[in-house]
């Protein structure tokens, strides 16, 4: 078992690397067909999900290299990820990603509101207040969950078996995510959903960036990655400066939305055309996704059968919803997946999932998942008075 902090990340970014270059050491017919079912960054998530399972390395021990990189890197990569966006182009992309968003966020409450009103005499009593506050995370964020712990009062105790729910379900549902957008048209074939606007901006942005004949040098590496870490430090400190004044945002937030910030700023700069932002932000992409993937253990669904079978309840009605309201409204694939993800994964992994359709629309995953942050508290609250209801 690996206890080592440093050795912890060391095998995590090698077993990414791997499972990256599986498909060029694997070139064959079948094994390209197996690829597109279940691409490397579906193997990276299902794999280091089996090998934290069978306790290759120590969760307690490694937390601190975890905590110590996982956000850090996160918010470096967004910063790089946007130097590739022009947020001008992204607002053509019109109305019906807020339709997306509002669509998920209800079919959320819903699906949390059935669930417990098929499982709450399972769940235990009170129940509702652990799930409420949970709810308020999935419209929304962590922030957004404390802050109905805090106005519900519900104790660490009640709360452990909804974060294990979350762990898991959270952590399930996003590989599934990253697994479906591979079936992109398919998906907006049966709904008849037009993505000329988003195809449009997307082509346009990576068009640009194509363009761009310079050689990637080790000096662009050099400055983008060094820029990106400083960045990520920077926003982080200032974040939790005005955290502490205007607390109606988290650190976390704020840190997001000042790297969010600068990085929309300067990709209208010169230094967003350096050559190398796709590489490196493709290189903080997977290993982010193997830090978030390497602590979700499958080994503690067996302290909580019921809290995981109410929690994927919650996501197949969610899913259903999802799929009629985008057959009613014909959403495109992109859309239906970011708006839900922005809801359950929030920043931490809507942008990842707008990055693997196109880097060049992260930073609509960011705004859809700030989105979420404003409406998860009081939807979080409403939904929890009306579990209330069944005790």
């Amino acid at each position: 078992m690996i206890t080592d902090g440093f050795m912890y990340i060391a095998a995590l970014v090698f077993i990414a690397a791997l499972l990256v270059n599986l498909p060029k050491i694997f070139k064959g017919d079948k094994a390209q067909k197996f690829f597109k079912f279940a691409p490397p960054i579906v193997l990276i998530y299902l794999g280091l999900m089996v090998l934290c399972t069978v306790k290759l390395w120590d969760l307690e021990s490694t937390a601190e290299a975890y905590s110590s990189l996982k956000n850090p890197l996160l918010y470096a990569m967004l910063f790089i990820m946007l130097l590739r966006c022009d947020l001008r182009k992204i607002i053509k992309l019109g109305p019906k990603m807020l339709i997306g968003f509002f669509s998920a966020t209800v079919s959320i409450g819903l699906g949390f509101f059935i669930s417990y009103a098929i499982m709450h005499g399972a769940l235990g009593e009170g129940a509702w207040k652990s799930l409420g506050a949970l709810c308020g995370s999935w419209m929304g964020g962590g922030g957004n969950m404390l802050a109905i712990q805090a106005a519900l009062d519900v104790d660490e105790a009640s709360m452990a078996y909804a974060l294990v729910m979350d762990s898991i379900c959270a952590t399930l549902y996003v590989m599934f995510l990253l697994w479906i957008i591979g079936f992109s048209e398919k998906f907006n074939k049966w709904t008849k959903a037009d993505t000329r606007i988003i195809d449009e901006v997307g082509q346009s942005l990576e068009a640009e960036a194509r363009a761009n004949t310079k050689a990637l040098t080790w000096h662009n590496i050099m400055i983008l990655l060094g820029a990106g870490l400083l960045v990520s430090a920077v926003c982080q400190k200032i974040g939790e400066f005005i955290a502490g004044y205007a607390t109606f945002f988290d650190k976390a937030t704020w840190t997001v939305l000042l790297v969010t910030l600068l990085g929309v700023i300067l990709a209208m700069t010169p230094f967003g055309k350096l050559k190398g932002t796709e590489e490196i932000s493709n290189v903080l992409l997977y290993i982010v996704i193997a830090l978030i993937a390497s602590r979700a253990d499958l080994g503690s669904i067996g302290n909580a059968p019921v809290w995981l079978l109410s929690g994927f309840i919650i996501l197949v009605i969610h899913i259903v919803i999802m799929l009629i309201l985008a057959k009613v409204f014909k959403l495109d694939i992109f859309t239906c997946a970011v708006a839900s993800l922005a809801n359950i994964g929030g920043t931490a992994t809507a942008p990842v999932l707008a990055g693997t359709y196109s880097s060049a629309l992260v930073p609509v995953g960011i705004i859809m998942a700030l989105l979420g942050y404003v409406v998860g508290t009081g939807g979080g609250l409403i939904v929890a008075q009306l579990m209330s209801i069944f005790g």
